[in-house]
């Protein structure tokens, strides 16, 4: 299998240094790291980013698609050259040739292209579906799930059981339609069904963590380190605290004791994508 690298989204949140680790200006800059995986039975996309419509129109009444106050606090930048969509076709493919997507979680920023993409099946944790789908009280959820991103989409497969061990991971393996190098490793904490994707691809592991964790120093090393505006950001945005915790603990394990044989990533670093995308290690 081929993996490919697409940052379908892009944020410059105030706060510069404060959220990315890097920018020498006053606004950050965060990505939306996706995968888009070549198999034998057709594409496989990671999360979509923002969409097409997101970019049309984000905010139309009476349901926008992208909230006033989460495009005020990221500074969202919607621009259609960055869709998974427009990507994919500068690769020489069509929508139709996406047959599967597998959604860490269905956040406004990991799930805005699913309507670009309407033959597709989408994969995601029964628990996050419920979540997303069901009453959503309180500023988080209001801000977080927005049903006009995902109220189209008729193919969903739903996953609530899990299987044989990962690393020590429970994870949901024999996901139907798709090959068994790809399973879902659930990582709750940010939200109520959030998981990780891990593909097995050239002999490694590549286990794409969500949003487990927001930036790369995070993992890899023996103590965690995170920037303030990410580590706030993780705080406001999580539903079980002790859960998230854990779980990124135990990703974090993961890549240090077992980095040979398991690359990590996240869906927002911008410095882990731009290694991802040259080849470089991280």
């Amino acid at each position: 299998m081929r993996i490919h690298h697409l940052n379908c989204g892009t944020d410059c949140p105030l706060g510069g240094a404060l959220f990315d680790g890097r920018s020498k200006g006053v606004t950050g800059h965060l990505v939306c790291h996706c995968l888009l995986i070549e198999t034998g039975e057709g594409l496989v996309l990671v999360d979509t980013g923002y969409g097409l419509r997101d970019v049309d129109h984000p905010h139309r009444p009476p349901h926008p698609r992208i909230t006033k106050t989460m495009r005020g606090l990221l500074n969202i930048k919607l621009r259609e050259e960055e869709t998974a969509i427009r990507q994919i076709e500068r690769l020489g493919f069509s929508a139709q040739d996406v047959r599967h997507i597998l959604l860490t979680h269905l956040d406004f920023d990991h799930a805005g292209g699913l309507e670009d993409f309407p033959d597709a099946t989408v994969h995601v944790m029964d628990a996050e579906y419920s979540a997303a789908t069901g009453p959503r009280p309180g500023f988080v959820l209001r801000n977080r799930y927005r049903p006009a991103q995902f109220d189209e989409v008729r193919r969903w497969k739903r996953y609530s059981g899990q299987g044989e061990a990962w690393f020590g991971f429970p994870a949901v393996r024999a996901l139907e339609g798709l090959p068994p190098e790809i399973l879902f490793v659930p990582l709750p904490g940010h939200t109520w069904g959030h998981a990780g994707i891990a593909v097995q691809s050239g002999g490694q592991w590549l286990l794409h963590a969500g949003d487990a964790y927001f930036y790369r120093h995070e993992v890899r090393r023996l103590k965690r380190r995170c920037t303030p505006g990410l580590r706030a950001y993780q705080t406001m945005m999580e539903v079980d605290r002790a859960a998230r915790l854990a779980n990124q603990e135990r990703v974090r394990r993961l890549s240090v004791e077992h980095g040979a044989e398991v690359r990590v990533i996240c869906a927002h670093d911008v410095a882990e994508f731009e290694a991802c995308a040259a080849g470089r290690p991280l």
